[in-house]
């Protein structure tokens, strides 16, 4: 009679054959045969499971070393149950995703339970819910943003003409600015999270930045609508009134002189 060599089943080969250690210290001859010629391809067979989910019972064929997960998979069509919703019994004990069907003693003919996991089932619905509403927010940003940029380019044009020593009407600055504060309502109205949230405030912050812009430009304009032209009207204006009181004999002395 042929002994067993037990430093080759440590090594992974017994009688020309390779095992594998699973779960709980039991071994079995490894699945994923070496493409090696001199190990022969073992054809995997296939069983017949009775799985019972309410009051139907659905009969599945598959192959004897799949997983439990794959199990789930082939029941999603039949039962309409997403496979992480799936909670599978075999023996009185619910059995996990990569548990093996053969490792766990399913045989042909075995009969295993499945049952909703309403928690499960709640969890990916929040999460599809929250995942749609930050979906809602990026796009929200993201129409302001747009709407923003067309803004700025304006402001940017208004504050080309009066830094020249142009005017604008004052009425085109105050729509502008109200315009912008608009775009500021809207984003105070979006719910968001995470990067949204970031992208919401970082749009909050350039929108009072420009605001103050506009307001800068506002006091600026009107000093230039004052005094007949920006800062080139201004000093326009103090040479003509220094030309009257020196022509009219009304010299203002700044300087204060030491009397001797």
């Amino acid at each position: 009679m042929k002994k067993t060599n037990k430093n080759n089943v440590g090594d992974g080969k017994m009688e020309g054959l390779l095992w594998e250690m699973r779960p709980g210290g039991m071994l079995v001859q490894k699945r994923n045969l070496d493409s090696n010629k001199n190990y022969p391809s073992i054809p995997i067979p296939m069983i017949k499971v009775l799985v019972k989910y309410g009051s139907s019972y659905h009969e599945i064929h598959i192959n004897s070393h799949a997983s439990f997960g794959e199990l789930k998979k082939m029941l999603a069509q039949p039962t309409r149950l997403n496979p992480q919703d799936q909670k599978l019994f075999f023996k009185d004990k619910e059995r996990e995703s990569r548990s093996f069907l053969d490792v766990c003693g399913v045989k042909h003919g075995s009969r295993i339970t499945l049952v909703e996991d309403i928690i499960s089932q709640e969890n990916r619905f929040l999460e599809a819910r929250r995942n749609s509403n930050m979906e809602r927010a990026l796009r929200s940003v993201t129409e302001v943003t747009m709407e923003v940029d067309k803004l700025v380019s304006k402001v940017t044009s208004m504050e080309s003409v009066i830094c020249k020593g142009g005017k604008v009407a004052e009425k085109e600055l105050v729509t502008l600015i109200e315009l912008l504060m608009a775009q500021m309502i809207k984003l105070d109205g979006i719910v968001a999270d995470g990067d949204v949230k970031l992208k919401r405030k970082m749009q909050v912050m350039r929108i009072q930045k420009y605001i103050e812009i506009l307001d800068r430009l506002k006091a600026r304009n009107a000093m230039a609508n004052k005094h007949g032209g920006g800062h080139v009207g201004l000093i326009v204006y103090q040479q003509q009134r220094d030309q009257r009181s020196i022509s009219s004999g009304q010299i203002n002395l700044t300087t204060k002189w030491e009397k001797f």
